[in-house]
C-alpha cells in the first residue's frame, strides 16, 4: 500500500491515540500501586491492561499504514502521573483520589477520541476500531462513577 495524503492523516490520529493509550495504561499503573483495596487493585489492573491492548491495536494499525509508531507517552502525560503522585500523597483518602484522576482521565480519553474520530471516516477498519475502543473507555468511565459513588 502507498502512503496517501489520507494516510499521513490518519496515522497521525492513531498516533495521537497511541500515545494517550500509553498514557493511560502507566496511570492505571502507578495508582495501582497505591491502594490497598484489592478490588480497586484489580480493576486497574485491568484497565492498564486494556489500554495496553488498545495500543498494540493502533501500533498494528499504524504500522499497515506505512507508519512508524511513536513508542511512549506525552511529556503532559509524565505531568500527569507526577501531579496523582503528589495528590495522592497528600491525600487523606488516597482510593478517592486516585478515582477522581481515573474519572477525569477517561473523560479526557473520551474527548479526545472523539475529537480524533471526526477525522477518520468511521465506515473504514480504522474507524470501527476507534469506535470499538471508544465504547470500552465510556463503559470504563461509567464504572469509575459508580465506584467514586461508593467509596
Amino acid at each position: 500500500m502507498e502512503t496517501t495524503k489520507n494516510n499521513t492523516e490518519t496515522v497521525e490520529v492513531l498516533q495521537e491515540l497511541l500515545q494517550k493509550n500509553y498514557d493511560a495504561e502507566e496511570g492505571y499503573k502507578q495508582v495501582m500501586v497505591k491502594t490497598e483495596n484489592v478490588a480497586l487493585k484489580q480493576w486497574l489492573q485491568s484497565k492498564a491492561k486494556q489500554r495496553s491492548s488498545f495500543a498494540t491495536e493502533l501500533d498494528g494499525k499504524i504500522r499497515e499504514l506505512h507508519g512508524e509508531p511513536v513508542t511512549s507517552g506525552s511529556i503532559l502525560g509524565a505531568a500527569h502521573r507526577a501531579w496523582i503522585d503528589v495528590k495522592t500523597t497528600l491525600s487523606s483518602d488516597t482510593d478517592e483520589a486516585i478515582l477522581e484522576e481515573c474519572l477525569r482521565g477517561e473523560k479526557a480519553s473520551v474527548n479526545e477520541y472523539e475529537k480524533q474520530l471526526e477525522k477518520v471516516n468511521s465506515k473504514t477498519e480504522v474507524g470501527n476500531l476507534l469506535e470499538h475502543q471508544l465504547i470500552n473507555i465510556k463503559l470504563a468511565l461509567n464504572t469509575v462513577k459508580r465506584i467514586e459513588d461508593i467509596v
